[in-house]
């Protein structure tokens, strides 16, 4: 094999592997539908096969909407006042969580997954009427409890939600639908309907050469060529050497 072409091959994987899939997901705190989709459909996903794949951006604002009074942020939420709060304590988790150097097997992706999926597998319904907010940190390793409480109950929680609602916004005035999910900064209203029953089949059309196991029995080589233009051009490099 001509040795340019072998390294034009492996410039070529490396970069595919490199490249993880922009999601973007729209939510709501106490929404029904968002925490059936985060707990069942994303966090087993994304803890598993597919966390090298996927880099989640997070929008907790879905249909409520702000008004400005002075310096006073005041929201109308979906699901009413408890869900703005929690929201801001999912705005305020987005910027505040970070991890450690002692903890190298997290990151801070992995870190904000795990306490968003246990803030929305509590629901409405919390033991003993206790909020979930400091359980759901110290189970997850998370010890930046006290600054994101701090932050949801002050004007730095309102305003973290405030971008929030300003990016839904310019995405979608109203929202259509909670949650919504964004592939690659691209709305399709099928396959975010789709992904709310099946995000690991969506996903595996948009991730690139390696497959992970988990997408490789369900993507062919020519849908994968189809999908992703790099990977096209994989294709017709192999092609051209052995055919």
């Amino acid at each position: 094999m001509n040795q340019k072409v072998l390294g034009l091959i492996v410039t070529l994987f490396a970069v595919a592997n490199a490249v993880k899939v922009p999601v973007t997901v729209y939510y709501e705190s106490l929404c029904p539908d968002s925490a059936k989709f985060i707990t069942e459909q994303i966090y087993p996903a994304v803890k598993g096969d597919l966390k090298d794949h996927v880099d989640i951006t997070w929008v907790p604002f879905g249909k409520s909407s702000y008004s400005t009074q002075g310096s006073e942020v005041n929201f109308n939420c979906h699901h009413g006042p408890n869900e703005c709060y929690g929201n801001k304590v999912h705005a305020c988790a987005i910027d505040h969580i970070q991890a450690n150097s002692y903890q190298q097997e997290f990151t801070r992706e992995s870190l904000t997954l795990d306490f968003i999926n246990c803030m929305m597998k509590a629901g409405k319904n919390f033991p003993d009427n206790v909020y979930p907010g400091a359980k759901c940190a110290r189970d997850n390793h998370i010890s930046s409890w006290e600054n994101i409480q701090q932050c949801a109950n002050s004007t730095e929680g309102s305003q973290a939600l405030m971008k929030h609602g300003q990016t839904t916004m310019a995405f979608q005035n109203p929202l259509l639908s909670v949650p919504t999910v964004v592939f690659k900064q691209q709305y399709d209203s099928k396959v975010n309907e789709r992904a709310q029953s099946d995000f690991v089949g969506v996903l595996c059309k948009y991730v690139s050469l390696p497959m992970p196991k988990i997408c490789a029995s369900a993507n062919s080589a020519v849908s994968i060529a189809a999908t992703t233009p790099l990977l096209g051009l994989l294709v017709f490099v192999f092609a051209k050497l052995f055919i």
